[in-house]
């Protein structure tokens, strides 16, 4: 709630500066100006040749606090901190490797994974935008959605789409275009949890198995009031180790998405 009271506070903040600077702007053009001369002037403060300093700072600011969002719901990095998550539960190592470690490496995978997509966004968005080239930030958000949505596109199950469209209660859609973003965006997310709960599954099965045999050789033992967890750990880390874990994690986890 607050995340979003503070996101709302920011979208008020940026359209009363665009509505005060386009005012500023007809009254040094006319001392009274009328109401289409004030439309004219907003219009034109939005080119980005006109922009403030202090509006693209604002500009900056608003689209910071949605990049969170953007990352988690449009980008790789679902699966591969589920994945990750899975997999740090699976070896019982607790805190290790700690929150910050994995966080970072998903990072890292995602811009890795996406850096194509993004250039892709600033070539045929971003860069005709600041060039002057297209001055339409309608056209401009266009040009820039479409690579993203190839990508969700390519990573969303058909059945999770249809799940979304049904749920939204809109008639079925011809071609991709006619699917709207926020639908897919939706799909894409729920695909991605699927995808990585089934790695995950994957993931468990050899350290299972380690425990299992933990558990069968203490009982056998005699050794009933010793966890388990306290034995296998190390055998669950040296196998990791040994079977280069993180080399075959890694190139499974950037592979799933080509």
């Amino acid at each position: 709630m607050a995340r979003w009271r503070s996101r709302r506070a920011a979208a008020i903040v940026l359209v009363g500066m665009l509505a005060l600077s386009a005012a500023a702007a007809a009254q040094e053009a006319d001392p009274n100006p009328t109401g289409l001369e004030i439309f004219r002037a907003a219009e034109n403060a939005i080119q980005p040749q006109n922009l403030s300093t202090t509006l693209v700072i604002l500009i900056l600011v608003t689209l910071l606090t949605l990049a969170p969002a953007i990352l988690v719901m449009t980008t790789s990095f679902t699966r591969i901190i589920v994945v990750l998550g899975f997999l740090r539960q699976a070896m019982a190592t607790q805190q290790s490797p700690p929150n910050q470690v994995l966080i970072g490496l998903a990072l890292i995978l995602t811009f890795y994974i996406m850096a194509p997509t993004y250039q892709r966004v600033y070539d045929e968005a971003i860069h005709p935008y600041l060039e002057g080239e297209v001055t339409d930030p309608q056209e401009t958000l266009t040009a820039a959605l479409n690579p993203m949505r190839e990508f969700m596109f390519r990573q969303t199950k058909p059945k999770d789409l249809a799940l979304f469209v049904s749920i939204s209660h809109m008639e079925r859609p011809n071609t991709r275009d006619d699917v709207p973003t926020l639908t897919l965006a939706a799909a894409f997310v729920l695909s991605e949890m699927e995808t990585a709960f089934i790695m995950g599954f994957l993931i468990y099965i050899p350290f299972l198995i380690i425990d299992m045999v933990v558990a069968s050789t203490l009982m056998s033992m005699g050794m009933m009031m010793l966890p388990p967890v306290f034995v296998s750990l190390p055998f669950k880390i040296i196998m990791f180790v040994l079977a280069d874990g993180w080399y075959l994690l890694i190139e499974g986890l950037v592979r799933s998405f080509h």
